[in-house]
């Protein structure tokens, strides 16, 4: 659980790369026989019978069936692939939702006295006085990590800046929160360095100080560490931005890194089902970053947020094209029409499907009106950000794609984005809850020391143990005082950052989470990572005001899991509704689970 509180190359429009072949590519949702058809909504219409491949996009046949109830046809393979990113269990939390409204259910009007934004946006912004605000989150990239360690925990720490660059406040640090398996376990050596080394070069490079976090070793976590990274940026109140297209005619602007073949449904498909050795490997799923590029990013946003010429602005993360398209137009007036021939391409063999399914990293998507539009690609021209103009915003209620002059995508964005299925999955406490909470010491017959050399010997090897031993060799890979603002940071229980020189105002932030707690009792473990987080952060001498979450948990389809996910939402919900401070978002990692073993439920 995170707390945070105040304390005292030339960019080219519409000339996008042509990846169009005199044959078009075999489509997802093509037969043999129709390779050579190109998927557009006529063709869809006219052959009802073509067999689609929809289970190996991870969706379920009574999903595609609602997906053709929705179209009132079959859909194209490019409607297919959005709906199987944007459906999956990583970006629809479709498991989650029921649970997850308690949250919004416990908030009083005292505990949104000090909130700005709250959950549904890429993240919460809270007050902090002065006119100054906080904006932060914590996301998991577990699986991605665990297939490629470095880029997996890289494009984490990479993915979550992003988020808080869309709220249009500038990052000033970041945290991680890191469970590996057993420390003397031959893969926990591939794994580890490997996270620890990703997320030390990605950061460092950004020039953002990592502040803080958690570093546990257990073997439940063998098969599925836990990489969850956190970010927290600083705005003036007049600077949030928000994620919706609105205004008839506004263009709609793709600009940062090239869109690539690494990461299609990167973590949108992987994260959303648990590793079985029976299936093909998803190693070409990683995303690669480049963190440079994302410096220049960061910088580029904050000069067109402060020329005032962004309508709206969106990160493409997981689902990439598909989720800034559909989210936007969904959040806005519900209609856009995208020309995808225009986005430009590190890899001119994609096919579209490819194009609206990858997670390639560095790339923004803005609204921007007409107006401003040259303004906005001198900006980007001058920091050698490539953008290219696809689109516009409509009044349709459609968010309609068009390839080489064809429309390959129809549908109600809100449709993809926000309408997908939810699950009210069955629970029921564990069977073996009440035995395991039962097996104490005492219960056991285990002798407790009593003498002084027995005793020593116990404390040398406790301090001595993974867990408590000291962490330099992690956090001396980190950066923690660039930029000069960092006033507490690791080893002190919470990090504080400095907002500004003349207000004197900073904020603190602290991770916590205990997943053996969590295991004997899920809503007491959880209220326990919550009150330890609010203690940090009330030990450096701040008020804690609001929390993000990031809950890490294996399959939803098994019903003692869900009841230690339910369990926790309710401890939480609880927890912070006593303590007086909303959750103002936050991330949803299931299917942290390998061969029916599932982690300990885990809600940093």
């Amino acid at each position: 659980m995170t707390d945070t509180a105040a304390h005292g190359s030339t960019p080219a429009s519409g000339s996008g790369t042509d990846s169009g072949a005199t044959q078009p590519p075999q489509a997802p949702g093509s037969t043999a026989e129709t390779k050579r058809v190109k998927e557009t909504v006529e063709f869809a219409q006219a052959t009802p019978e073509v067999d689609q491949p929809y289970a190996e996009l991870g969706l379920k046949e009574n999903e595609y069936e609602r997906i053709k109830e929705i179209l009132d046809r079959r859909p194209t393979s490019a409607e297919l692939a959005m709906y199987s990113v944007m459906w999956s269990e990583h970006c629809s939390y479709k498991s989650s939702k029921v649970h997850l409204r308690k949250f919004g259910e416990q908030v009083t009007d005292e505990m949104k006295k000090h909130l700005l934004v709250g959950m549904g946006e890429n993240a919460g912004v809270v007050d902090i006085g002065d006119g100054w605000a906080v904006t932060f989150k914590v996301e998991s990239h577990n699986h991605p990590s665990f297939v490629e360690p470095y880029q997996g925990a890289a494009t984490g720490v990479g993915g979550i800046v992003r988020d808080i660059i869309s709220m249009g406040a500038r990052p000033v640090a970041v945290m991680d929160q890191l469970r590996f398996g057993a420390l003397d376990h031959p893969d926990t050596s591939r794994v580890a360095p490997g996270v620890v080394a990703g997320i030390g070069g990605y950061g460092n490079c950004l020039g953002l100080p990592n502040i803080g976090g958690e570093v546990v070793f257990d073997s439940v976590y063998q098969g599925n560490p836990l990489v969850n990274a956190l970010a927290v940026g600083v705005l003036r109140h007049e600077d949030i931005r928000l994620a919706n297209a609105s205004g008839k005619g506004n263009k709609v602007v793709l600009f940062g890194a090239r869109t690539g073949g690494d990461g299609i449904g990167g973590a949108s498909i992987l994260a959303s089902e648990s590793f079985d050795d029976s299936k093909p490997s998803k190693r070409p799923a990683v995303q690669v970053g480049d963190p440079f590029a994302e410096k220049v990013l960061i910088e580029c946003c904050l000069e067109l947020f402060g020329a005032g010429i962004v309508e709206g602005i969106q990160d493409l993360g997981a689902a990439g094209i598909s989720c800034a398209t559909s989210e936007l137009a969904s959040n806005g007036d519900g209609g856009m029409h995208i020309a995808l021939d225009d986005v430009l391409l590190r890899d001119p063999s994609l096919t579209p499907e490819e194009i609206l399914m990858s997670e390639s990293q560095e790339r923004m998507m803005a609204v921007v009106s007409p107006e401003n539009l040259d303004r906005f690609l001198q900006i980007t021209g001058k920091w050698e950000v490539e953008s290219s103009v696809l689109g516009e915003v409509t009044d349709t209620g459609r968010l309609v794609i068009e390839w080489h002059g064809d429309v390959i995508v129809d549908v109600p964005p809100r449709s993809v984005a926000h309408d997908g299925p939810v699950y009210e999955r069955p629970y029921t406490r564990p069977s073996w809850q009440d035995a395991t909470q039962a097996d104490t010491v005492a219960a056991a017959g285990l002798a407790v020391p009593e003498e002084n050399e027995a005793v020593a010997a116990d404390l040398r090897a406790l301090v001595a143990s993974p867990n408590l031993a000291a962490k330099d060799w992690v956090t001396d890979q980190y950066d923690r005082y660039v930029r000069g603002n960092t006033a507490l940071s690791q080893p002190d229980d919470a990090g504080v950052i400095r907002v500004d020189e003349e207000s004197g105002l900073g904020i603190a932030i602290s991770t916590d989470a205990n997943g053996r707690y969590c295991y004997l009792d899920p809503a007491a473990g959880a209220q326990l990572a919550l009150a330890e987080a609010y203690r940090n952060v009330a030990t450096t001498g701040a008020r804690p005001r609001a929390v993000t979450d990031c809950l890490n948990f294996g399959s939803p389809e098994d019903p003692e899991i869900m009841w230690q996910f339910a369990q926790t939402v309710e401890g939480l919900a609880a927890g912070c509704k006593e303590l007086g401070i909303p959750v103002t978002g936050g991330n949803v990692s299931l299917y942290n689970q390998t061969g029916g073993v599932a982690i300990h439920p885990t809600p940093p």
